[in-house]
């Protein structure tokens, strides 16, 4: 029988390349995927199919050693890729979540599990949250561990759930079941242009991460932009304190405030994400200016700002500001140091978009490791924090408390690409 890996192995000896991930090896792990759906340029198109095709590390084409044996996808839409996925790459997409951890046996089948609950045809609640069902696979899988008496390494692209209580039960049941689970999204471990870090044990007074995107989407990612650089800082995590999310007239209010202390942000720290920013706005026919205040005015149409209190007293503005730019940028206020610490989260474009083989890179050192390369931790406080700012913005734009919200960690080694 022609395998997938024989009949890649030959037309890598056909075209010059090496097989060496091809070679025959009983000891390869099984996959299963879990999503929504699989169309061009959805998560799992982005992530799912890095096992499949493999993805690029320092100049070499890697090859997980890892083989996808099995899917359920929730909705097949018209233009849905995984039937053919399927046929190409010789997996099988079952009817439930169940038969496809089983693989058509009574027993969990598979060695590691990649959940993706992005994308699809699901409603909204009335904070505005998408209800992607993550947490509702999860708990199919968790039943499944239960019945059958084991477990393996679960990864869940981007955030838990858009229910806080459902995302810390989430983190919970892993922990008292002790089965290795990581999640998150491709910005905390993409290249960063300059390629720093944190310093270890940093004092922090402000920390900045402006973006572009939508609520309940990209503001997660520029979220994670903060987190994962504040998260370094002397004494380690230490939890949110308050959250308050504004928009429109109060956003532009807290942008002329001037200072954190009056309802806005340090300037300095949005002059050093503006200066950063690969795709800062022009107007037309103007290049290598920064826009004025009324000029951002006319660019950005729907602004909205999110103001983090940390428990130890460190301060944190998520910027989204479709229009002035269209990509992300963090800035940080050192204590004792003049000028900010700043970079760029830098996403190549398409159609490679290799941030998302940064993130799997992640996951693939879970699942063959059964060790999570950066703490679950950093991604349901990040999980909160958008909850709590989702439910200001459909409060009147509410300053929030969030006592619930203190999650205690440290960061562990650095893991953005670097190379």
């Amino acid at each position: 029988m022609l395998t997938r890996r024989k009949a890649l192995t030959s037309m890598l000896v056909g075209i010059g390349l090496s097989p060496f991930a091809f070679a025959e090896n009983t000891k390869r792990k099984k996959l299963a995927i879990i999503t929504t759906e699989w169309r061009f340029r959805t998560h799992a198109w982005h992530m799912g199919e890095r096992f499949l095709a493999g993805y690029p590390v320092q100049g070499k084409w890697h090859y997980p050693s890892i083989d996808v044996v099995s899917a359920y996808v929730d909705q097949s839409p018209a233009n849905d890729l995984s039937k053919d996925r399927a046929k190409e790459s010789n997996f099988k997409i079952y009817p439930s979540i169940a038969e496809a951890l089983r693989c058509g046996t009574d027993k969990l089948a598979v060695d590691a599990i990649l959940v993706i609950g992005e994308h699809g045809n699901y409603p909204d609640n009335e904070l505005g949250q998408k209800k992607y069902p993550r947490y509702e696979f999860f708990k199919q899988i968790v039943d499944v561990f239960k019945n059958d008496g084991s477990t393996t390494p679960i990864f869940n692209d981007k955030h838990l759930s858009w229910n806080w209580d459902w995302a810390k039960e989430m983190v919970d049941t892993s922990r008292k079941m002790n089965f290795p689970f990581l999640a998150g999204s491709s910005l905390p471990v993409t290249w960063r242009m300059p390629s720093i870090e944190m310093p270890d044990n940093a004092e922090l007074d402000e920390v900045m991460s402006l973006a572009m995107g939508g609520i309940d989407s990209y503001d997660f990612h520029a979220l994670e932009v903060m987190q994962c650089m504040a998260e370094r800082r002397k004494g380690g995590e230490t939890g949110i304190k308050s959250v308050q999310a504004l928009k429109g007239d109060a956003f532009w209010k807290a942008m002329n405030s001037g200072s954190w202390e009056k309802g806005g942000w340090n300037p300095q720290l949005f002059s050093a994400c503006l200066s950063r920013s690969q795709t800062l706005s022009q107007l037309p026919t103007y290049s290598h200016r920064l826009p004025n205040t009324k000029q951002m005015a006319d660019m950005v149409k729907s602004p909205v700002l999110y103001r983090i209190e940390y428990a130890d007293g460190l301060k944190g503005s998520m910027l989204l500001m479709n229009g002035l730019v269209g990509d992300f940028t963090f800035a940080a206020k050192l204590k004792g140091k003049a000028e900010p610490l700043s970079t760029l989260f830098y996403l190549p474009p398409n159609p490679n978009v290799s941030y998302s083989a940064a993130l799997m890179s992640k996951a693939e050192e879970l699942f063959m490791t059964g060790k999570a390369p950066y703490p679950i931790e950093r991604t349901l406080l990040t999980s909160g924090m958008l909850a709590a700012c989702m439910g200001s913005l459909g409060n009147g734009q509410k300053r929030i408390e969030t006592p619930h919200l203190k999650v205690q960690y440290n960061a562990g080694p650095s893991t953005f690409w670097k190379q």
